[in-house]
């Protein structure tokens, strides 16, 4: 076996690894409110996850070729090669941090910013206007987005049945949680999946083993669609606790709003922009605008600021830690 080729598996296999991260760290996105409402079961409401994960991944090729050859240029090489790898393993560090603390940051931002880092360490090229318009723009307007629509929607649900009855609406709520949720898993799967997608495309373009950086190979839809709905089967339960339970009180109307005002931002961005947005900015956006129907005070502003605060820090966080993983690992890839 070729030093190159080990090379690429090594980059692969740390891509995987990120992607299972991403899987058990993002769970929440797609669960946390469906659970919190009791409209799902924990595993009942994983499994689903899961699976919609698997069916989004196949949606995600717009977003897979942003990723993979819209942030960075590298030449072909073993040196390339560590730069990716080093990256990747600034994203895994920051993810493990931030589920530690049960803090939903953005494993989006994470691989990105890691990527980033690791590239400016290694003095190569940064696509600083490709960064800026497919993540920044997006990751200063998703949340906006996912504020405001999530804050209309609630506002549109209240009056339609405001002369319901609430144990009916509470009831009828629930059934309606498991389509929204599943279109959350899935619109998850288009973007997290996507980005593993990416970074597998871009170490088998800089290794050699492709010539078309634009070109996905069927089996990474697969390999990366599978290891983020293992992940995702997992569970992220304190990721999920925090996203359930410590910003608002949710019911199930709520948590209907929330789930469908996200995932119609992310069908959005992966299927019409191919932008690689944050499940996680949009989710909690969302169910922060729901919550701010009540009244200000319904939203816990307090763990609402530690969730931003993580999100301010994420992007230069991963970057640091791809930049020193590029020095670490650098004579591995010489």
């Amino acid at each position: 076996m070729s030093p190159e080729l080990i090379a690429v598996l090594a980059v692969i296999a740390v891509a995987l690894a990120f992607d299972y991260t991403n899987g058990f760290h993002d769970a929440a996105n797609a669960i946390a409110t469906s659970i919190s409402t009791r409209a799902l079961t924990p595993r009942v409401a994983l499994a689903m996850a899961a699976v919609g994960n698997f069916i989004g991944a196949h949606f995600g090729a717009e977003v897979a070729k942003t990723v993979g050859s819209g942030l960075v240029k590298l030449p072909t090489g073993q040196a390339s090669l560590g730069i990716v790898f080093a990256g990747v393993i600034g994203a895994i560090v920051w993810n493990l941090v931030t589920w530690y603390f049960g803090l939903p940051s953005s494993s989006s931002h994470a691989l990105i910013g890691g990527l980033v880092g690791s590239t400016v360490a290694a003095s190569g090229t940064v696509l600083w206007t490709g960064i800026g318009e497919s993540v920044i723009i997006p990751m200063v307007l998703s949340p906006m987005v996912g504020f405001v629509l999530g804050y209309i929607v609630m506002i549109a649900v209240q009056w339609i049945f405001r002369k319901g009855h609430p144990g009916k609406l509470n009831r009828g709520f629930r059934w309606a949680q498991t389509a929204s949720a599943a279109a959350m898993s899935v619109g998850h799967g288009m973007q997290d999946a996507a980005k593993t997608i990416g970074i597998v495309v871009l170490a088998l373009y800089v290794g050699g083993y492709q010539d078309d950086p634009g070109f996905i190979p069927e089996w990474a839809f697969w390999t990366s669609a599978a290891v983020l709905a293992a992940g995702t089967y997992a569970g992220g339960w304190r990721i999920i606790r925090t996203l359930g339970r410590k910003i608002i009180d949710l019911k199930p109307p709520e948590g209907f709003a929330a789930e469908t005002v996200a995932s119609g931002v992310l069908y959005f961005n992966a299927l019409v922009l191919g932008a690689p947005i944050s499940t996680t900015h949009t989710i909690t956006s969302a169910i922060m605008g729901v919550g701010a129907t009540k009244r200000l005070s319904a939203v816990r502003w307090g763990v609402a600021g530690n969730i931003v605060g993580a999100w301010i820090l994420t992007f230069p966080a991963a970057g640091s830690i791809g930049a020193l993983m590029y020095f670490l690992v650098r004579p591995l890839f010489s």
